[in-house]
C-alpha cells in the first residue's frame, strides 16, 4: 500500500491563504448580493506595465518565426536578463552581484521552499513570528521540525518574535542558529530593518557560521534613501547569504511568474564529513535537475522592466499601492486603532479591537463590512491580536473598503 509523507499531517490546518478562501466562498454563497472587496492576499491589480506588455509581443511574434523561436532556455535563466538584473538591482546599489550569481526562476515562493532542497536536515533553523507561513510549512513538509503545540509553534523551530514592544524587529538569538530567515520590507507587518540591524545579523551569522535566508519580495516599495533594499548592501554578506527577489508586486508579474535567487560564488557550507561545500555549484545543480527554466516570453517582459519606460511604469505602479496603503493607515488610524507598517511597504498591519482576535476580526470585517483581511494569528502565535491589510487594489475599492471599516 503506498505511504503517504507524514511530516504533511503535522500540518495544523489548511494553509492560511486557502482557508480564507474557503471561508469567504461560504460567505458568498450564503450572501451572493454582498459586495465583497479583497484586502487579503497580496495580489497585485493594476495591468502590467506598458513596456513589459511590448516586449513580451514581440517575443512571441519571434516565437512564430524559425529564426526566433525558443526551446528549453538556460535553467539559470538568459544571460541578458540577469546582466540587467545584476547591473540595475545590485552593481547600482553598490553590491558586488555578478549576473553568474543570479538564478531566474518562476517565484520567491517557490525557491525559498526549494532551497531546502541543498541544505541539510539538521540545521538550526530560526524564523520570525509573526512570519510568511511558508518559510515554516516547507519545513514541516520536508520533516525538520517537531509536532505543532497548542499555539501552533513547532518542535525543532527558534521563533524570533517582531511585536511593537521591540519596534518589530528580529532580536538577535542568544543560542546558536545554522539557518535565519529573514524578510525586510517585513511580510506582514510592513517593518523594515536598518543597515545596523542587518549589520547586526550579517555579524552573527558569520561568527556562528550560520545561512542568511533574505526575502527582499518588497524592496522596491522602500520610501526611505537611507534604508538598504539588498542584504549585499551590508559588509561581509556575501560570505553568509543568499537573497530571493520577485517581479510580481513591483511588475505586476503574479500572475506571470518571474523572481530569481541570487547564491553569491564562494558562498559554503558544510558536508557531513566536515568538508566546505560551495552553495552556488549545488543550487546549479539542483535548477538543472529539477527546474526547466523561466519561458522567454516571461524573461523579455522582465526585461523591459528595466529599460527606461519599464523603469518609469514600475515606479507609478509602485506609487499607486503606497498611496493606497497611506489611504488605509489613515483611515484605520481616524477609526481609533493602531496601525503599522503601510509606510515603507504594501502592508498595513493593525492591532484588532479590543474583544477581538485575528480570527474574530476576520469574521466581523467580512460579515459586516463584507472586506476580506489575513488574521495575524495566521502568521504565527505572536501575530495573535493583529490583523494585516493589502493596499494591492483599485483606489475606489481600497476608498469604499475604508468607508465600510470606518462605518464599524
Amino acid at each position: 500500500m503506498v505511504q503517504v509523507n507524514g511530516n504533511y499531517l503535522k500540518l495544523k490546518a489548511g494553509y492560511l491563504f486557502p482557508e480564507i478562501a474557503r471561508r469567504v466562498k461560504a460567505f458568498s454563497e450564503a450572501n451572493p448580493e454582498a459586495p465583497i472587496i479583497r484586502l487579503g492576499i497580496g495580489d497585485v491589480t493594476e495591468p502590467l506595465p506598458q513596456a513589459c506588455r511590448t516586449a513580451m509581443k514581440a517575443a512571441i511574434d519571434e516565437m512564430g518565426t524559425h529564426a526566433g523561436f525558443h526551446g528549453y532556455g538556460p535553467e539559470q535563466g538568459y544571460p541578458w536578463l540577469r546582466e540587467a538584473i545584476a547591473q540595475h538591482d545590485f552593481q547600482a546599489r553598490g553590491c558586488q552581484v555578478s549576473a553568474e550569481e543570479i538564478f531566474i526562476s518562476d517565484g520567491s515562493k517557490c525557491d525559498s521552499s526549494n532551497i531546502l532542497d541543498i541544505l541539510g536536515p539538521d540545521n538550526r533553523i530560526a524564523v520570525t513570528d509573526p512570519v510568511y507561513p511558508v518559510y515554516v510549512d516547507s519545513n514541516v513538509m520536508a520533516g525538520r521540525t517537531g509536532e505543532a503545540d497548542d499555539a501552533g509553534r513547532y518542535g525543532g523551530l527558534t521563533y524570533l518574535p517582531i511585536t511593537a514592544a521591540n519596534g518589530f524587529s528580529a532580536e538577535i538569538p542568544e543560542q546558536p542558529v545554522d539557518l535565519i530567515y529573514l524578510c525586510f520590507p517585513n511580510n506582514p507587518t510592513g517593518a523594515v530593518a536598518s543597515r545596523e540591524q542587518l549589520q547586526a545579523w550579517v555579524d552573527y551569522a558569520r561568527r556562528h557560521d550560520a545561512l542568511i535566508l533574505f526575502d527582499a519580495a518588497y524592496e522596491a516599495f522602500i520610501q526611505d534613501p537611507e534604508l538598504p533594499h539588498s542584504i549585499y548592501e551590508i559588509e561581509g554578506a556575501r560570505e553568509c547569504a543568499i537573497e530571493f527577489r520577485s517581479f510580481s508586486k513591483n511588475a505586476g508579474f503574479t500572475g506571470t511568474r518571474c523572481a530569481l535567487t541570487v547564491v553569491p560564488r564562494g558562498l559554503l557550507g558544510t558536508a557531513a564529513n566536515g568538508e566546505k561545500v560551495e552553495l552556488w555549484s549545488l543550487w546549479n545543480r539542483r535548477q538543472c535537475t529539477k527546474f526547466n527554466g523561466v519561458s522567454y516570453i516571461v524573461q523579455r517582459g522582465a526585461e523591459a522592466v528595466y529599460s527606461a519606460e519599464g523603469k518609469s511604469q514600475v515606479q507609478g505602479l509602485i506609487r499607486f499601492y503606497m498611496d493606497n496603503a497611506a489611504i488605509i493607515r489613515r483611515e484605520l488610524s481616524a477609526a481609533g486603532l493602531q496601525v503599522h507598517g503601510g509606510e515603507q511597504a504594501p502592508y498595513v498591519w493593525l492591532k484588532t479591537p479590543e474583544g477581538l482576535d485575528s480570527w474574530g476580526f476576520f469574521d466581523k470585517l467580512l460579515n459586516q463590512a463584507h472586506v476580506v483581511g489575513t488574521p495575524g494569528s495566521g502568521f504565527g502565535a505572536a501575530g495573535e491580536g493583529y490583523f494585516r491589510l493589502s493596499a494591492f487594489n483599485s483606489r475606489a475599492r481600497v476608498e469604499e473598503a475604508m468607508e465600510r471599516v470606518r462605518a464599524l
